[in-house]
């Protein structure tokens, strides 16, 4: 049964028509290779990050890193990336279980949060470089090129853990800056990005 609204299909067959929803717009795929940063800037390289689209969404895909028991980390830039120091106040918690099944935990992680910090934001923790140990995740940042409000971002992701145990990590701030955000940076708290895919879409 249809759900039908002034003569256009909204729902058809337990999906949603097309246009609704926010569909995702696809808009660069970077890819690490012993990389020190991966950079989406705004006009460069065919990236929109700009107000063609008031959402983005990055995902990372298998982020390898280079140094054992590193973290995964993302900073923003208002002057096409120039400087990635932008001021943010953020929260963290997160779960973990070791491969035995022990260790279960939910917890607040204060030593991920920031307070009025230009520091970088970790988004996967204590990563292992081991063979088979990476993390993969996803960033929402909302609005950046808006010039009235701060800029709401928020994470998750899953990291194999050096010592072998699963961190599924949530994190969620604001950059606390009025100026358009057109720059993002992804590195490593030590190393290299040894391997890994990042993709960024717009939110329609």
């Amino acid at each position: 049964m249809a759900l039908i609204s002034n003569g256009t299909t909204i729902f058809d067959a337990g999906a949603m028509a097309s246009g609704f929803g926010g569909n995702l717009s696809f808009i660069k795929k970077l890819t690490a290779s012993s990389s020190s940063t991966i950079e989406f800037v705004d006009g460069s390289s065919n990236v929109v990050l700009d107000n063609t689209f008031k959402e983005y969404v990055f995902f990372y895909i298998a982020v390898h890193p280079a140094t054992n028991e590193v973290n995964f980390q993302v900073n923003f830039s208002t002057d096409g990336g120039s400087n990635y120091n932008v001021t943010k106040t953020s929260t963290a918690f997160a779960a973990n279980l070791y491969e035995n099944g022990s260790g279960a935990s939910l917890f607040y992680w204060g030593s991920r949060d920031r307070a009025q910090s230009t520091s970088a934001q970790y988004l996967g923790s204590a990563i292992g470089n081991g063979g088979d140990e990476c993390a993969s995740g996803y960033l929402h940042l909302f609005n950046p090129s808006d010039t009235t409000f701060v800029k709401h971002f928020q994470a998750r992701a899953n990291s194999y853990h050096a010592s072998n145990l699963t961190v599924d990590q949530s994190t969620g701030g604001y950059l606390n800056t009025t100026s358009a955000v057109d720059a993002v940076e992804f590195s490593m708290s030590s190393g290299n990005i040894d391997s890994g895919d990042i993709l960024l879409f717009g939110v329609k």
